[in-house]
């Protein structure tokens, strides 16, 4: 490893990265007028973000910088292009990893995995219907649209809040930092699915002001000390249906997506594979039964 890069990993593991995020989401939801615009046409200089693609395009139109960060794109640009059998990719990034769930553990990078049950917050029954399953790691980098949406039709079971740690989740990090994504802050959503069951996992990262989801609102901050679960009746008047493609969550401020499926339920697209771009409502996998 590069002097340079060993420097930044020690650098992830003295700052105080709660406080940093935590600070910075104060300024990120703050209407800080001509500063806050002025930084807003930094970033967008800075990440080269196609501002075309936006509903609103001009910069004078968001009044805060998380305004600005969860802005919608023009629905045009993002059409569902999945068959029934097919499942579309939830966000807008690039794949880190993809494959088998190997004895419970997932594959993070070369010499790194980590466990899905702790991924999921710990609870044995949680993790069991995934344990020979598959699972996607998506990388959300800071100039991509930050919605995050259903890959498939889907009822909500349970969401869990997983308190941690808020290291950057980059490439380079997640390279060098063991157990990355089942050590940092996380929301858990597991739902039922004409695919079998599968989670959806939001993790957060250094400066990630706020996961949030539509049947939820905000989830964090505030951060707590402790795992938190909440169940959902999966049928009757009060259950949370959610469609393919329609949005189910958003990160004010970069992240990670990992998703996990159940064995022999999906293929992944033949393409796909790490460091391949993805486009939400482009093709993600396709049923097994399908497949077979």
């Amino acid at each position: 490893m590069a002097k340079t890069d060993k420097v930044k990993i020690f650098f992830q593991h003295v700052m105080p990265k709660h406080l940093i995020s935590r600070l910075m989401g104060k300024f990120a939801a703050a209407r800080a007028g001509w500063f806050t615009q002025l930084f807003i046409r930094w970033f967008i200089r800075q990440y080269k973000i196609d501002m075309s693609e936006a509903i609103h395009e001009s910069p004078k139109a968001y009044k805060t910088f998380n305004e600005f960060f969860t802005r919608h794109l023009k629905p045009e640009l993002r059409p569902l292009e999945t068959q029934d059998s097919e499942l579309a990719h939830p966000v807008d990034g690039a794949v880190s990893q993809l494959g088998d769930i190997e004895d419970g553990r997932i594959f993070q990078a070369k010499g790194h995995d980590y466990s899905l049950q702790e991924l999921l917050g710990g609870d044995e029954e949680d993790a069991k219907p995934f344990v020979k399953g598959k699972f996607a790691t998506i990388y959300l980098a800071p100039k991509d649209y930050h919605r995050i949406h259903m890959p498939c039709d889907g009822v909500l079971k349970k969401m869990i809040y997983v308190p941690g740690d808020l290291y950057s989740v980059n490439p380079l990090t997640a390279a060098n930092v063991p157990n990355l994504f089942a050590r940092n802050e996380r929301v858990v959503a597991i739902l039922d699915t004409e695919f079998g069951p599968m989670s959806m996992v939001l993790v957060g990262a250094t400066i990630v002001a706020s996961i949030g989801t539509v049947w939820s609102g905000t989830v964090t901050p505030p951060t707590g000390g402790r795992i938190q679960s909440w169940s959902y009746p999966t049928s009757g008047h009060t259950a949370i249906h959610l469609k393919k493609g329609e949005e189910m969550g958003h990160f004010k401020l970069g992240s990670t997506v990992v998703l996990t499926f159940a064995e022999d339920a999906i293929e992944f697209d033949d393409d796909l594979k790490p460091h391949s771009i993805t486009r939400m409502g482009q093709v993600m996998a396709e049923s097994k039964e399908n497949d077979d």
